[in-house]
């Protein structure tokens, strides 16, 4: 099994633009290898200035368990097209509303995975309809509003983005210090001149409208419950955005396998790809429909 570096698309998946009922939305495509027995689809929801590509380390290991798994850009996240200003298109219910678009588009039932911003933004395509998914698995992503440190962060981004253009607050968060100090945008999986194209590729209104979201979040942990749906909750051993115990807590509320993967912190999926495919993998074997 080859690793990919960066944001190349794994060997073996594809790249290109779903066609839903409303509209494209830019995806990679990995599909079971030819040898395994075909389980299922996933599809997989990205975080708060995240792409794709943040699923990029996991696809090969999910390809071998027998899984296609297909990682979208949403609406107005770096190839995914969408209004510039207007943050009417990025409410909650628009964004639910896209993923159950996508889940039709790729032949649901689907098992459903969202990382952070994209696990609030699973659950409430799931409390709209249900019936696309066979699981839901939320990574890294927490009841309600996010912890009073990154709420913060958070506000001073979308206090930045009434003022500058894109292109200057990357030259900000740039100036402020090492990536992997300061975190953000800049710190991630690619080059620093990829996690720019996808930092400037990302609609400022759609951060504007999700960042305002991850600070306000209701707690719909118990509506979640309620569904039947069978709902794993996935996380580093450390977290900044919930903190671990928080996500305990809500996967014992939600009667939830539960994976803490060591050695990760909010990017399982980017820290310790092996044991989060192989975690997602082995909750998904024991769900079929």
């Amino acid at each position: 099994m080859t690793n990919p570096t960066a944001f190349d698309t794994p060997p073996g998946a594809r790249a290109y633009p779903l066609r839903t009922a409303r509209g494209e939305f830019a995806v990679v495509d990995m599909p079971a290898v030819a040898d395994a027995e075909v389980k299922g689809v996933a599809l997989m929801l990205p975080g708060f200035t995240g792409s794709k590509e943040d699923f990029n380390l996991v696809h090969e290991s999910l390809a071998v368990r027998g899984y296609r798994s297909v990682a979208v850009d949403g609406r107005g996240q770096y190839e995914s097209d969408g209004p510039t200003e207007d943050e009417s298109a990025y409410t909650r219910a628009e964004l639910a509303r896209d993923v159950l678009a996508q889940a039709e588009a790729l032949g649901a039932p689907v098992h459903l995975v969202g990382h952070s911003l994209g696990g609030q933004i699973a659950r409430s395509a799931a409390l709209l309809d249900h019936s696309p998914f066979v699981s839901l698995t939320l990574v890294a992503s927490g009841p309600a509003q996010i912890s009073i440190s990154q709420e913060q962060r958070v506000k001073l981004l979308r206090d930045a983005l009434a003022v500058m253009t894109m292109a200057e607050m990357w030259e900000a968060i740039r100036a402020m210090g090492p990536p992997e100090e300061v975190g953000g945008p800049a710190r991630g999986l690619g080059t620093q001149e990829q996690l720019r194209r996808r930092w400037l590729g990302t609609k400022p209104a759609q951060l504007r409208a999700t960042g305002g979201q991850l600070c306000s979040e209701p707690d719909r942990v118990d509506e979640l419950a309620a569904l039947p749906l069978p709902f794993h909750v996935l996380s580093g051993a450390r977290d900044d955005t919930w903190p671990v115990t928080v996500l305990d807590e809500m996967a014992v509320r939600l009667g939830a396998h539960r994976t803490v993967v060591p050695g990760a912190e909010h990017s399982p999926n980017l820290d310790q790809p092996l044991p989060t495919a192989r975690a997602l993998a082995d909750f998904w074997d024991k769900h079929t429909r």
